[in-house]
């Protein structure tokens, strides 16, 4: 049996993204994982992240806006992403995040209600909100792409003439 697998777990060896974790455990190890792989992968121009990726790339997004440099990164897509309701995490969302994200929230999503979805995107100062009518996943359908390129055309360099 392979050991549970997350960003960071509310209980022993558990998440759920609606629990208040009084002491989650695992955090400082993925934001290490994710410096880690910026630094010997990179440079990246933004991050995608998915579900609980999603709350982690977040969680960059507010540490890079504070100048973290270990986060050199511009923007990020959160897909059926959240804010953590661990109080260890509150620090994250206590100011606005001053970084360009795209949130695509699902109307149906029963992993990651779409509430959670939108509250994520107040945290942030101009967040661009794309919903689609389907449940967890990225979607793929010609609407989303095409709001994909046009947020990701706002970080292509200028091509001179």
């Amino acid at each position: 049996d392979d050991p549970p697998r997350g960003w960071w777990f509310s209980g022993p060896d558990t998440f759920d993204a609606g629990e208040v974790a009084a002491a989650p455990t695992g955090l400082e190890e993925s934001l290490s994982a994710v410096e880690a792989a910026l630094a010997e992968h990179g440079p990246f121009d933004g991050l995608l992240g998915f579900s609980q990726g999603a709350a982690l790339a977040a969680m960059v997004c507010a540490l890079r806006a504070r100048g973290d440099p270990r986060f050199p990164v511009a923007f990020a897509i959160l897909v059926a992403g959240f804010a953590s309701r661990a109080p260890a995490h509150g620090h994250f969302y206590r100011e606005p995040i001053a970084l360009p994200t795209l949130h695509v929230v699902g109307d149906t999503d029963a992993v990651i209600a779409a509430p959670l979805s939108r509250e994520l995107a107040q945290h942030f100062m101009e967040p661009v909100v794309l919903t689609h009518p389907g449940g967890h996943f990225v979607p793929a359908a010609a609407p989303q792409k095409k709001a994909y390129l046009d947020f990701l055309d706002r970080f292509r360099p200028s091509q001179s003439q």
